[in-house]
């Protein structure tokens, strides 16, 4: 869907929002999750998260996700945080944090992500950024996100391939700047699906 996307009453960048909130208030980070295996933790409500990787690994994973879920995911994306929050964050705060939350994403070197071995088009075209910052409570800050995502329509009953590569050259090693992110999920939608050989 689109960058100007809204669901449920909230916009596309509300949601990338809420999805650092769920990220980083799981007793497992999900992005450090090896498999899948606990890919649904804190899911609820309409839109199903998953996650990338911190950069450190590559990640094939496996998840169960009910029927007539909305999927966000991340393709490459980054969170500045100031912490303590506080209720009345200047807006020269939240600006830098903005500005923080961009260097990398303004350096994509590359993103490719594949649908059941379709192409997605034009993956800058959904880049999405805080449109002002919010509460990160599981960290006590305040914060701002910035990030290349793909948000889907609830896909049919069955088992779908989705398939993300993405790195940064900032040129810089500090603050990810040269992250590479490669990771595969098998979404089994509406339950397990055992593939047999006749």
């Amino acid at each position: 869907m689109p960058a100007d996307t809204v669901v449920e009453g909230a916009s596309f960048g509300e949601w990338t929002g809420r999805w650092w909130n769920w990220a980083l208030s799981q007793p497992i980070e999900p992005f450090l999750d090896p498999d899948g295996r606990i890919c649904d933790r804190g899911q609820d409500g309409p839109v199903w998260y998953l996650a990338g990787t911190d950069g450190s690994f590559d990640a094939h994973r496996e998840c169960v996700v009910p029927e007539g879920k909305y999927l966000l995911i991340p393709i490459i994306n980054m969170v500045q945080m100031r912490v303590p929050a506080t209720a009345h964050l200047s807006s020269a705060a939240c600006e830098g944090l903005r500005r923080s939350a961009a260097v990398n994403n303004d350096n994509l070197a590359s993103a490719v992500v594949l649908v059941d071995g379709v192409k997605v088009p034009d993956v800058t075209a959904f880049r999405v950024r805080s449109g002002r910052c919010f509460e990160l409570a599981a960290r006590n800050a305040n914060a701002a996100a910035d990030g290349y995502w793909l948000f889907l329509r609830p896909l049919p009953r069955g088992r779908h391939v989705i398939t993300v590569g993405a790195n940064y050259d900032s040129g810089r090693d500090r603050g990810y700047g040269t992250m590479v992110q490669n990771f595969e999920y098998v979404v089994h939608v509406g339950g397990r699906t055992n593939l047999t050989s006749l």
